[in-house]
């Protein structure tokens, strides 16, 4: 009871008793089905969710005398009824795997365009150094400014990198 387990066995505004039922040596009818169950799901992982599945567990139940009354009755409808279990919950399989992939793609477009983004800053970064490199180049080349000026006109060459730059033009002089 939810009084006795969380409020010590006292009073409370709202009172929940529940009975828990477990497979037993009785031939009662919920003891059938809690076996009946037992039997489906131990097919169900052998067969999948087939059609096997259902008729096995019917044909095990019925070799067991599990609801062997009702199955012989009733099998083509529990069969029905247990395919179409199957059915519903393909569907419902289906439909969040399809949420799951939709957000996955959406992610993944989300990702590419700013990969994208950022590749073309790169790519931008890099055009850019290479023009500020030939530029710096042509001024070294005239050999009339010298390396610290050119590094005020051409900021993003340190001095050190101007140098190397120089080294380089030099011998082609």
């Amino acid at each position: 009871s939810l009084s006795g387990e969380f409020f010590g066995g006292e009073d409370a505004c709202i009172e929940v008793k529940a009975r828990v039922i477990y497979e037993s040596n009785s031939r009662d009818i919920i003891n059938q089905y809690i076996i009946f169950c037992k039997v489906f799901n131990r097919q169900i992982k052998k067969h999948g969710r087939t059609q096997e599945a259902v008729t096995e567990t019917i044909r095990t139940c019925k070799d067991k005398d599990v609801l062997r009354e009702y199955l012989a009755q009733h099998e083509r409808e529990v069969l029905t009824i247990m395919m179409k279990l199957f059915d519903e919950e393909y569907q419902q399989e289906l439909h969040w795997k399809d949420k799951f992939q939709r957000a996955v793609k959406k992610e993944v477009k989300k990702e590419v365009q700013k990969a994208r983004l950022a590749t073309e800053q790169a790519t931008k970064l890099a055009t850019k150094l290479e023009t500020e490199q030939a530029t710096a180049a042509r001024m070294i080349q005239d050999g009339e400014i010298p390396l610290e000026k050119i590094s005020r006109y051409v900021p993003s060459l340190s001095l050190n990198e101007l140098k190397k730059l120089a080294a380089e033009i030099a011998p082609a002089n």
